[in-house]
């Protein structure tokens, strides 16, 4: 009987043990800025021109993006990435939106990239704020011509960006409803909505948010289910869209096919006769 008991009771401390781990080092279980860190390309790799765009967050963090220009633009993205990798993985988002007729300022958050810091949820929310400045401020974008799509983690920055500044339509590219949400799924096995410190909580925002919204999510999405995406466009307001796409998280990219991409420019042109 002793023994069980001390065999519970050593169980119980590594379980307790694992839970302070995972309490501390959760960002390293949100961001990946490690994977494909290096830049290998270049839009000019796509045949686009592009300047880079250097500028801080409030808090004084050094942030790089890419500026993508098209002529006689229609207006202009304001891209937030997922959790890995870093701008130089997004060239074909480039392509598309400069297909579309849309310029882009594609940046990093800090620590991706050749952005300084350590990435937080505060920190991408700064982070993205300043984007938007500089989109406001360096490049005279008006308010009422940006669009701002969240990919995956991207897709909780945006929403908080939305209800700061609010855009011409926000999309959002298989996102979730929370991390708590997503992660209580990934590890049932763990008090997951106790332990979150990083949030992202796109569900109770995305009522908020006036402009017309694209929720676009793939019913294979391996990572984040189409639940995910089906509960942020059922809580979303009028006037709002689903595109349902098709491959895994990795693969069902708003880019990959045709009829997709002419989806999304027919949502974003209906967007903009709703604007002065």
């Amino acid at each position: 009987m002793r023994v069980i008991l001390n065999l519970l009771i050593a169980a119980a401390i590594a379980y307790a043990a694992m839970l302070l781990l995972v309490f501390l080092f959760q960002p390293r279980l949100v961001y990946f800025p490690q994977i494909e860190r290096e830049f290998s390309i270049t839009p000019r790799a796509s045949g686009l021109d592009y300047e880079d765009a250097d500028f801080k967050s409030e808090d004084g963090v050094r942030l790089h993006g890419w500026w993508v220009p098209a002529r006689a633009a229609r207006g202009a993205v304001l891209l937030m990435h997922g959790n890995a990798g870093n701008i130089a993985n997004r060239l074909a988002y480039l392509t598309m939106f400069n297909r579309l007729g849309y310029s882009v300022l594609l940046f990093d958050y800090r620590g991706y990239g050749k952005s300084g810091g350590r990435p937080d949820e505060e920190g991408t929310y700064r982070d993205a704020d300043a984007a938007y400045r500089h989109l406001t401020e360096v490049r005279n974008v008006k308010p009422y011509d940006i669009v701002l799509l969240g990919e995956s983690l991207g897709g909780g920055v945006a929403t908080w960006l939305a209800l700061k500044h609010p855009p011409r339509a926000l999309i959002l590219a298989s996102t979730f409803t929370s991390i708590p949400d997503l992660g209580a799924k990934i590890y049932p096995w763990l008090p997951v909505r106790l332990l979150a410190r990083v949030k992202y909580d796109n569900l109770s925002r995305i009522g908020k948010i006036e402009a017309p919204v694209l929720i676009a999510h793939s019913k294979s999405d391996d990572i984040v289910p189409f639940a995910h995406g089906q509960a942020l466009f059922d809580a979303a307001r009028e006037p709002k869209q689903m595109l349902v796409l098709a491959g895994g998280h990795n693969e069902g990219f708003l880019f990959a096919r045709d009829d997709w991409v002419a989806a999304v420019g027919a949502f974003l042109g209906r967007s903009a006769k709703k604007m002065p």
